[in-house]
C-alpha cells in the first residue's frame, strides 16, 4: 500500500511539473529574458540591435540560494540559465533552455511529491482532495514564500550576498519553517502553537544575508514584477501538486 501511495506521489509530481513548465513559459521566462538584456557591466541600456549580452552571471529564478542549493528541486529552477546556450551546447546536458527547464521541473515535481507524501505518511495525516490545496499551500509557504521574505526571487544582474551564507540561511529557514508549520497546524496545545510561531519567526528575526552594494542595471520595477510572478507560479505548482496527490490517494483508498 505504501508503494502505491509513493507511486501516486511520483505521478502527481510529474503532472505538476509539466503544468509548472507551461506557467513559467507564460509568466516567468519573458521577464528573465528581458532582464538579461540589461546585463553588460557599465552599459547604460541594452544594445539597440538586440545583440547578445555575453557576460555570464550568477542567476536564480526563485532566489540565488534556491537555484544554487537545489537547482533540481526547485519548481523555478536554474534551467533558465544564461544566454548563448546554443553555442555552448545547451544549459543542461546539451539541451536547450526549454528542455532543461522541463526536465528540472519534472525532477522537482517528483521530489516534492514524494516529500509531501512522506510527511503525510509519517505524521499520519492523509492528503485528500478536500485538504490537498492546504497541504500544497503549506509546502509553498515553507519552501518559497517564507524564505522569500529574506531572499526574494532574483533576476539576472541583481546583486546578491555571499553564496555560502545564503545557502545556509535558506536551508535553515526551510527546515525551521516546515517544523513551525507542522507544530502550528497539526499539533494540538497552546505550547506547540507558540513554539511553531517562534520557529517560523526565528530566521526572519535573525535576518538573511544581504549584499553590500545593491546597485543594478536591471530596473527595480522589473525585479518586483518577477518576484510576484515567480511566487505566483510556484503557488500554482504546489496547489496542483496537493490536489492531484489528494485525488490519487482517494483513488488508491477506494481501490484497496
Amino acid at each position: 500500500m505504501i508503494v502505491r501511495y509513493l507511486l501516486a506521489a511520483l505521478v502527481a509530481g510529474l503532472f505538476s511539473g509539466v503544468l509548472m513548465t507551461a506557467a513559467q513559459e507564460a509568466r516567468v521566462v519573458p521577464l528573465i529574458l528581458h532582464a538579461e538584456e540589461f546585463e553588460g557591466g557599465d552599459e547604460e541600456a541594452p544594445a539597440a540591435d538586440g545583440a547578445e549580452q555575453g557576460a555570464s552571471h550568477e542567476h536564480s529564478s526563485l532566489s540565488a540560494t534556491l537555484a544554487e542549493v537545489a537547482s533540481y528541486l526547485s519548481p523555478v529552477s536554474v534551467a533558465y540559465a544564461h544566454d548563448g546556450e546554443e553555442e555552448e551546447g545547451g544549459i543542461m546536458f546539451g539541451m536547450n533552455r526549454f528542455s532543461g527547464t522541463l526536465i528540472a521541473n519534472l525532477v522537482a515535481g517528483a521530489g516534492f511529491g514524494l516529500l509531501l507524501a512522506g510527511v503525510s505518511l509519517v505524521t499520519g495525516n492523509p492528503i485528500t482532495v478536500a485538504n490537498g490545496a492546504l497541504w500544497g499551500a503549506a509546502g509553498w509557504l515553507a519552501v518559497h514564500m517564507l524564505p522569500a521574505i529574506g531572499l526574494p526571487p532574483e533576476l539576472p544582474g541583481f546583486p546578491a550576498a555571499d553564496l555560502t551564507q545564503r545557502q545556509i540561511w535558506w536551508v535553515l529557514t526551510v527546515l525551521l519553517s516546515a517544523a513551525g508549520l507542522y507544530l502550528l497546524f497539526l499539533k494540538p496545545g497552546i505550547v506547540a502553537k507558540i513554539v511553531g510561531i517562534v520557529l517560523i519567526a526565528a530566521p526572519q528575526v535573525y535576518g538573511a544575508p544581504q549584499p553590500g552594494d545593491i546597485s543594478s542595471n536591471v530596473p527595480a520595477v522589473l525585479g518586483a514584477e518577477f518576484a510576484v510572478a515567480a511566487l505566483a507560479t510556484t503557488l500554482f505548482f504546489w496547489i496542483v501538486l496537493g490536489l492531484s496527490l489528494g485525488f490519487a490517494n482517494e483513488k488508491i483508498a477506494k481501490a484497496a
